[in-house]
């Protein structure tokens, strides 16, 4: 017979393997206080981040950087005047910014000239987006177009206002027209230069993938351009104040511009100071506008 263990033994048995077994996890058990072997611990947040962290400190240092260099601007502004030359000081054109304000004046002025550029340089790049692709995307299109575009590119839109005032008359058309023009041609051509600067690697991916002429000028070159786009609206947003600003010296009844020039005529210069600051302000919002937009449809980029 074979010799069977004490009730002790037994008992001792008994009771270290469960001890055991409560002591001893196995090799694939998530580890204490984790769930399905990831820790109970939260993943920050991007808000929370380092890199949003200092994402955050970054642009506030950028914002006082601006606001110290906006406030030194205008200190060597006064430091000029105090030294005699023939300029209002930051004081006198706020007064009289103050005073066309609350006669009207500059309000009407101020919607005239932004109506003008607004409908200039919305119509140019409405025109400009197509042709640029096309140009971009085809290239016996390009060889017809892009002499024309090159020609009238070396033309200042200012030296067409006479031609378009003969032939357009004297109301609102050839103002609206000449800023078009200068929306247009630079609109264009950034355009055509991003459709060209796509990178063919790209191009070429997603044809061994199958993908369709369409769908690759849809998926891969657009938003390539998209960049590009955006910079040449910003050029063609200078070029069309910077437009504005010469055909209302030409038969044009209200604008900055026009009240620039009557301005001129009296020796008001605080008053023209007051058109080039207002035109300043409406120009830097709207390329801000253009900045916030770039950043929301090119967030895939990397930036600085």
């Amino acid at each position: 017979m074979t010799d069977r263990p004490t009730s002790r033994e037994s008992t001792g048995d008994a009771m270290t393997t469960p001890a055991t077994t409560r002591t001893t996890p196995p090799p694939d058990a998530p580890a204490p206080g984790a769930t399905g072997g990831v820790t109970d611990a939260p993943a920050p947040s991007r808000a929370t981040s380092p890199a949003a962290r200092r994402a955050r400190r970054d642009g506030r240092a950028r914002l006082l950087v601006s606001l110290a260099s906006l406030v030194g601007g205008i200190g060597v502004w006064w430091v000029l005047c105090l030294l005699g030359f023939q300029l209002p000081t930051p004081a006198a054109v706020l007064s009289r910014g103050v005073e066309l304000a609350l006669s009207g004046a500059l309000w009407t002025d101020t919607w005239a000239s932004l109506r003008r550029v607004l409908a200039g340089f919305l119509l140019g790049v409405v025109a400009a987006v197509p042709v640029g692709f096309l140009m971009g995307w085809y290239a016996p299109v390009r060889a017809v177009l892009d002499p024309w575009i090159q020609f009238f590119r070396m033309i200042p839109p200012l030296a067409i206002i006479p031609l378009a005032i003969v032939l357009l008359g004297i109301d609102e058309g050839p103002r609206i027209f000449v800023i078009f023009l200068a929306s247009f041609l630079a609109n264009v051509v950034s355009t055509y230069q991003g459709v060209v600067s796509v990178d063919r690697t790209l191009i070429n991916a997603a044809r061994v993938l199958g993908a369709k002429d369409g769908t690759i000028f849809l998926r891969v070159v657009v938003p390539a351009s998209t960049p590009f786009i955006l910079v040449g609206m910003r050029i063609g947003l200078g070029a069309a104040w910077a437009t504005v600003v010469a055909a209302e010296l030409i038969a044009a009844q209200d604008g900055l511009g026009r009240s620039m020039q009557k301005a001129q005529l009296y020796y008001q210069i605080d008053t023209i100071f007051v058109g080039l600051v207002m035109i300043g302000l409406l120009g830097l919002a709207m390329d801000r506008l253009l900045l916030l937009a770039e950043k929301k449809l090119t967030g895939w980029r990397e930036r600085r």
